[in-house]
């Protein structure tokens, strides 16, 4: 119930428009979005930098409807890897496709153009020896952005992946897809609304597949990305590297900004490669609220965390 809430409440336009003109949601944003503007967003990467942790930078906003709005996200990115290059951070990019026109209808545009400005990304980024991660949205998307991934990977190899979410039944095969061809993955538990014919909708189940997957992304010889706050499955991580011999540097931990701060630098001080999702823009609400279905419990969670370092 409280999932289908939140989930709900990420598409309200007017309590979206209360929240992120209220003085509680500026401040709630201050917490887990690192500022407005690309040089708020690197600021912050240089301090996780600073502390051994690497970054994933995402200029948040999505669903756009116009071709001009879908050019100005790309030209967000570009200054990022420009910046990212200039000051030598350790640090990639993620994007989703509704933010570069995916969803906009007409001739030149929807998944021809989302495609154009990805690839346009994907080749600057392996120009600087850098990476584009390609966000997973609703399952609607899930196969055109595995497909996309696929294609531009062919075109630069190791400059791009893709996520793919635990709760969907499909996932099992996809990983071994992506593993085939050597595309990087992050393995998370996933933030959308989906029917019980095609994901898992009890909360153990999800778990318990999410570690089995874990396990095998994470020894696959391809690197990935273990995206969770969830400290039993961390300490599973943990036990599996322990009694396998797994090189801690063969996966990285991912996490989000302004979560967990503590658990970031614990991980990082043992080895483990750390790596923070770093939001950034006006368009912070529907991120945050996913975050919240994604699971409920984070509701106390994230309200503990606002206190905390």
């Amino acid at each position: 119930m409280l999932r289908s809430f939140f989930i709900a409440l990420s598409t309200n336009k007017a309590f979206r428009a209360f929240s992120e003109r209220s003085t509680m949601g500026r401040r709630v944003s201050r917490r887990f979005v690192a500022g407005m503007s690309v040089e708020e967003a690197i600021a912050a990467a240089e301090q996780l930098n600073a502390e051994g942790i690497e970054a994933t930078l995402d200029s948040l906003g999505e669903s756009v409807m116009q071709v001009s709005q879908a050019e100005e996200s790309a030209a967000i990115y570009h200054q990022l890897l420009d910046e990212i290059a200039a000051r030598k951070l350790r640090a990639n990019v993620s994007v989703k496709l509704t933010q570069v026109g995916m969803d906009i209808g007409g001739h030149g545009a929807g998944p021809e153009l989302a495609e154009r400005i990805v690839g346009e990304m994907v080749e600057h980024a392996a120009m600087t020896a850098n990476f584009v991660r390609i966000d997973m949205e609703g399952s609607d998307y899930t196969e055109a952005t595995i497909a996309m991934t696929e294609r531009l990977n062919a075109r630069w190899p190791g400059a791009v992946g893709t996520v793919l979410q635990a709760y969907l039944f499909r996932t099992a095969d996809d990983v071994e897809r992506l593993i085939a061809q050597g595309i990087r993955m992050r393995l998370c538990k996933g933030a959308y609304k989906e029917p019980a014919e095609i994901a898992f909708p009890l909360k153990a189940d999800v778990d318990a597949n999410y570690v089995k997957l874990m396990k095998r992304v994470a020894s696959s010889g391809v690197f990935c990305g273990i995206a969770t706050h969830d400290e039993a499955i961390i300490e599973m991580m943990r036990q599996f590297v322990a009694e396998t011999g797994l090189d801690k540097r063969a996966f990285e931990f991912q996490m989000l900004y302004g979560v967990r701060r503590d658990l970031q630098r614990k991980l990082a001080a043992e080895g483990f490669g750390v790596r923070v999702y770093v939001p950034f823009g006006t368009e912070w609400y529907p991120y945050f609220m996913r975050r919240l279905a994604e699971r409920p419990a984070n509701v106390l969670f994230l309200a503990k965390n606002f206190f905390r370092k």
